[in-house]
């Protein structure tokens, strides 16, 4: 997203690239539909800057991000908000049916009637579907379903929430480049500093003969995560 706002916002940069602007979807397709090839250049990449000696110091900070997936907070679908969906189409059910009953203790006129047993229909459709959707949502291992983007889950932020994906990163200390990422549907970053760390480690530690050293802030603290980066021979800050 960051890269259509650069391209619409940058003079320069509109200038180099004659006003070429992708959308956002024309950058999500080429991410997609070429994974592969951007992780062969990533490879390059940190290759080239070992070649450089621009990591010869075995020094990262971890750190996760945010990102907001196409899928809205309505196409996504917890135990809770589930039970109140559910619970908003039956009161809306009870709601139509005590105005037909009114409707036809009045001799109302047909016309209306017939909207009220439409709505009726509507909301019977719509409990049916939401009675599949919690099939499926009880049936995934965190008890969740995202409608447009299946892999997306909902995340807590400031303030409120979003469907997303958090992106961990190390990055290297001394020239700030990104030495390993990876996208993860886990909004908590609890369970992953031994995993960054472990990515971290095979990369700078050829490179080095000095053991790796990790800083991370207290949303990483885990007494196991913080054993498994001690019995690899990695040494973690706070």
């Amino acid at each position: 997203m960051w890269i259509c706002l650069v391209v619409k916002r940058n003079i320069e940069l509109m200038w180099l690239i004659g006003r070429l602007a992708s959308d956002f979807k024309t950058i999500a397709d080429f991410r997609k539909n070429n994974g592969e090839a951007i992780r062969m250049v990533w490879c390059e990449f940190v290759m080239l800057c070992k070649k450089l000696n621009l990591l010869t110091d075995a020094f990262v900070a971890i750190d996760g991000s945010k990102f907001k997936a196409v899928n809205n907070r309505d196409r996504n679908f917890a135990r809770a908000k589930m039970k109140r969906r559910l619970l908003e189409v039956e009161v809306s059910i009870e709601r139509y049916l005590d105005q037909l009953a009114s409707a036809d203790q009045q001799a109302a006129a047909t016309a209306n009637t017939q909207k009220l047993e439409d709505k009726i229909a509507a909301m019977k459709e719509e409990m049916a579907r939401l009675k599949k959707l919690e099939a499926t949502m009880l049936a995934a291992p965190d008890k969740q379903v995202s409608l447009t983007d299946p892999d997306a889950r909902s995340m807590k932020t400031r303030g409120t929430g979003i469907v997303g994906y958090k992106v961990q990163t190390a990055v290297d200390a001394t020239h700030h480049l990104i030495v390993v990422h990876e996208v993860t549907n886990v909004g908590s970053d609890r369970r992953q500093l031994a995993n960054m760390a472990k990515q971290a480690q095979e990369v700078i530690t050829p490179a080095t003969d000095q053991a790796l050293k990790v800083v991370a802030d207290e949303g990483y603290y885990r007494g196991k995560e913080i054993l498994a980066c001690d019995e690899a021979h990695t040494t973690c800050h706070g």
